[in-house]
């Protein structure tokens, strides 16, 4: 956060709030006809593919288990303790206060990670509006193409960060263009968010460190310079609070493993793809799956393959994200005295250079669109920028000539996962195109991507309604607990009223399925398990190919008895065999024959090349 004395601002009475104006650009109590209507052209690029949206399939990991942790949370549950939680604890505290006030659906969760876009989306607008009303449009509807297409309306902590890091620039920058009781409070604000989402995600520290040190660095090292650091480390103390409370809860030891050392050094094996992703094949089997059933793009005009894009977007990214600081610091210098927007830019575009890491530790598309939402949403103000340099006769249209060269970037190097996802979610919203293929029980309503995920699912949750009973204890995996590769987490969603068996409601490769882990006594200590064949046949280059423990196979096929099997074992579900039941001849060895049908498939690629 900055501490400093204000820098020269661009004169006039319609000044931008991040510049030090009225927020909203209203100077009376009117609205100002030009920000409404501004403003408004945004929120109707939003609102067109919304109900799609709402009816769109969902992560059944990640969307499950924002789903089910703040259920566990608001049940005296505490992560990194009672169950597997790789990021900050703070998003699951406020998700578990909407919840509490507003109910546990599928739409409510959906609702709150609208919020949680707008807050993106409106950040960049308030930060793109030193460059005029029209640059802030532009950077607005570009970031709603990044931040809508990766995991849909999903309320992770992720966006929920950047949201609150983003308007911690803005508070940051501000700060530079006031004076008085405006910047105390913009520095108190600016702290406070920068808690809060280290808070959501510690590792945002990199992107806050960046710009808030640079506004720093820009302040003048007056005695003044001491006694306003005073609303800034009050404001970062308040924001940490949540944090601190949770060090308190779980303990520092279960704290740092579960949100640095696990995420970092057991998980990254996993999880991490090829850098750069494949020119010919697409790397991650998320990404696979989802390529499969979608339809080419209406336009027809010739395009790369999804994979090819993948491949020239990883590029794109890196080179965003460092050449737009880099320029913006030349241009700085090449100003006498500095400029106001000037400082946006480059306090803004920091940040997008510090997510980065974000883009390149596992770069499919939704990696690639949360690491460079940021860069590519700043990147129609650097245009704004250069054009009277380059075209001074241009310099009127320069908003356009911006707003072109963006849509036609997508257009030609990330088409499949901007433009074709959000008209894909258009159709679905206008009833041209069906949505999720939806389960339900009670009000708890979930959407898988076909007919037979659906009807299994369906299946087995009316099966585990009718048989078991409130306070038994559920674990849902893969059928084969030698690779956790992923969790249908959705399960646990649906039954409240059953405990979940497992530390490992999300399941990750190099943790639950790791020697020695306590999966094994987890299975053992449940009374039903759902496993799934969904992602059986995961592929990725990376250590989610390795097998792990068999104990908790052994479990299965020695304590369990199957109950049922939906479409072909997509879905099997067990119960915990009475003492002298005997054994379901279904439950043995389905372990070993996973891996035996695996290992084929593997020699088979091998030999395919």
């Amino acid at each position: 956060m900055p501490a400093a004395t204000a820098t020269p601002s661009p004169a006039g009475t319609d000044l931008p709030f991040v510049l030090g104006g009225a927020f909203g650009g209203w100077r009376t109590r009117r609205p100002d006809l030009r920000s409404v209507l501004a403003l408004a052209m945004v929120a109707v690029v939003i609102a067109i593919p919304l109900r799609g949206l709402f009816l769109a399939t969902g992560s059944s990991m990640e969307e499950g288990f924002m789903l089910t942790f703040p259920q566990r949370v608001l049940e005296g549950d505490v992560p990194n303790v009672d169950f597997l939680h790789l990021y900050g604890p703070f998003s699951l505290h406020v998700l578990a206060g909407w919840y509490w006030l507003f109910g546990d659906t599928l739409e409510t969760q959906r609702v709150f990670g609208l919020l949680q876009h707008l807050g993106i989306i409106f950040a960049l607008y308030t930060l793109a509006r030193a460059w005029g009303r029209r640059t802030a449009v532009v950077s607005a509807v570009t970031v709603t193409m990044l931040v809508l297409t990766p995991i849909g309306l999903s309320a992770l902590a992720w966006e929920g960060a950047i949201a609150l890091g983003l308007w911690s620039v803005v508070l940051g920058i501000r700060a530079l263009h006031t004076d008085g009781r405006a910047r105390v409070r913009a520095l108190a604000g600016a702290g406070m968010l920068v808690g809060f989402a280290l808070g959501y995600r510690p590792d945002l520290v990199l992107a806050l460190g960046l710009v808030h040190g640079w506004l720093l660095w820009q302040g003048n090292p007056r005695a003044e310079t001491r006694r306003l650091w005073k609303p800034a480390a009050i404001g970062v103390a308040v924001g940490s609070i949540p944090f601190l409370v949770h060090l308190a809860m779980a303990g520092i030891g279960p704290s740092v493993r579960g949100m640095f050392l696990e995420p970092v050094f057991d998980l990254r094996p996993g999880r991490e793809l090829p850098r750069p992703p494949g020119w010919n094949q697409i790397d991650g089997a998320l990404q696979a799956v989802a390529e499969g059933p979608l339809d080419a793009p209406w336009w027809g005009f010739p395009s790369l393959a999804a994979s090819q894009q993948l491949f020239v977007w990883f590029f794109v990214v890196i080179i965003v994200a460092i050449a737009l600081p880099l320029i913006a610091w030349r241009l700085l210098r090449r100003v006498d005295g500095g400029s106001a927007r000037l400082t946006v830019l480059m306090g803004a575009s920091l940040f997008g250079l510090g997510m980065l890491p974000q883009a390149m530790q596992r770069p499919d598309s939704t990696h690639l669109a949360w690491g460079s939402c940021v860069s590519f949403a700043l990147l129609p103000c650097l245009l704004v920028e250069l054009v009277p340099r380059i075209a001074p006769r241009l310099t009127r249209h320069a908003w356009f000539v911006a707003g072109a060269a963006i849509a036609a970037t997508m257009f030609v190097v990330n088409p499949f996962f901007t433009y074709r996802y959000y008209l894909l979610q258009t159709r679905v919203a206008v009833g041209n195109k069906p949505g999720g293929f939806e389960v339900a029980r009670d009000h708890r309503r979930f959407f898988f991507g076909n007919q037979a995920l659906q009807s299994a699912s369906q299946a087995a949750i009316d099966d585990l309604d009718r048989l078991s009973s409130p306070g038994e204890r559920l674990l849902v995996g893969p059928a084969d607990l030698s690779r956790t590769i992923y969790s249908d987490a959705a399960f646990y969603y649906m039954f409240p009223e059953l405990t979940p068996a497992t530390f490992f409601i999300e399941m990750d490769p190099g943790l639950a399925d790791q020697e020695g882990s306590r999966l094994a006594d987890d299975v053992a200590s449940a009374d039903w398990l759902i496993l799934t064949n969904f992602w059986t046949g995961w592929f990725e280059p990376n250590a989610s190919s390795e097998f792990g423990s068999d104990a908790p196979n052994q479990v299965v096929a020695d304590q369990f008895c199957l109950v049922g099997n939906y479409e072909d074992a997509l879905v099997l579900l067990y119960q915990k065999c009475d003492v002298g039941d005997g054994i379901s001849p279904a439950g043995i060895g389905i372990g070993t024959q996973r891996r035996a049908d695996f290992d084929a498939e593997l020699a088979e690629r091998a030999a395919q090349g």
